[in-house]
């Protein structure tokens, strides 16, 4: 198994899970800001992990590392990425904008036999499989392990779970009903890319109780802390957040906790201080299949 460095820490755990070797991919910036690219042994199925956030130039290193290690000897490459790029412009808003999410998906597909993610942001494409033309894409979903998470620590059985938008009633509805709790879906209208207006259909259901707010990606928070704001002002007992993709800078906590936010926890696909719920088990499922077809697995990190 191969790993970009900024995924290692997550990789291990996973690679150990599985009964393989771990190599972390090296990278060397030459002074112009090109990048040399250097891979561990290739099996004939490999996996790079690599979690995607910031991805410019992580991108550029997987399309490297993959033309090495097909060169050494690679016939399968799976690329475990929890954390998906420039998924959420699939459309064209403006006249000559790029629609980043057909691009990166060819780019991708070119590159890798498979396409593993978590919670991919995908709005008017209906599955990923519509990124990835021509090759397997799976698009895992957190909430079991984020339900398991929350029944382990505890959850008052009187929590309203809060979804910021219509885009969150997915994961809304399934964390709810795996907790066997209410659940509810605010009114979002955006002004620009940290204006947000939010609306709470029913504000009378939340007085005097705990509120678990879900939602997909967190990158500015805006969204999170007017939504906070508006649970606040109908009474909620108390707020905290889930997040599937922290994003978001790491000070972002104490504005959060400003404006009412208790807590806020995410999951291992994005390195970031408020993880605390790992996706490992759930990837070695997801990667079990390759170990059959394949025998040995290598990850790369």
């Amino acid at each position: 198994m191969q790993c970009l460095p900024s995924s290692a820490r997550d990789a291990r755990p996973l690679a150990s899970r599985l009964g393989v070797a771990l190599h972390e991919i090296a990278l060397h910036r030459f002074p112009d800001g090109e990048l040399r690219v250097t891979v561990g042994p290739a099996s004939p199925t490999t996996v790079i992990y690599a979690s995607l956030d910031r991805p410019n130039d992580k991108l550029l290193a997987i399309l490297f590392a993959a033309d090495a290690l097909r060169r050494g000897g690679a016939k399968r490459i799976v690329l475990l990425a929890p954390y998906l790029c420039y998924m959420r412009q699939d459309a064209a808003f403006q006249d000559g904008e790029a629609i980043s999410q057909n691009v990166v998906g060819r780019l991708l597909a070119g590159v890798a036999d498979r396409v593993i993610t978590v919670d991919a942001h995908l709005h008017r494409t209906a599955s990923l499989a519509g990124v990835f033309a021509g090759i397997e894409a799976d698009n895992l979903s957190a909430m079991p392990a984020i339900a398991e998470a929350l029944r382990s620590s505890g959850i008052d059985l009187n929590t309203v779970v809060v979804g910021p938008d219509a885009e969150s009633r997915s994961w809304v509805d399934d964390l709810a009903s795996r907790l066997g709790v209410a659940h509810a879906v605010a009114q979002k209208t955006r002004h620009g890319d940290r204006s947000v207006k939010i609306e709470l259909s029913d504000p009378q259901i939340f007085k005097g109780r705990p509120v678990l707010l879900v939602d997909d990606i967190v990158s500015s928070g805006g969204t999170l802390m007017t939504c906070a704001r508006a649970l606040v002002a109908a009474g909620a007992a108390s707020i905290d957040a889930i997040v599937t993709h922290a994003l978001f800078p790491a000070d972002l906590t104490d504005r959060l906790a400003a404006v009412g936010v208790r807590s806020i926890r995410s999951t291992h696909t994005v390195p970031h201080p408020t993880n605390a719920i790992a996706l490992d088990a759930m990837f070695a499922t997801a990667l079990r299949n390759e170990l059959g077809d394949a025998g040995r697995v290598e990850t790369t990190s």
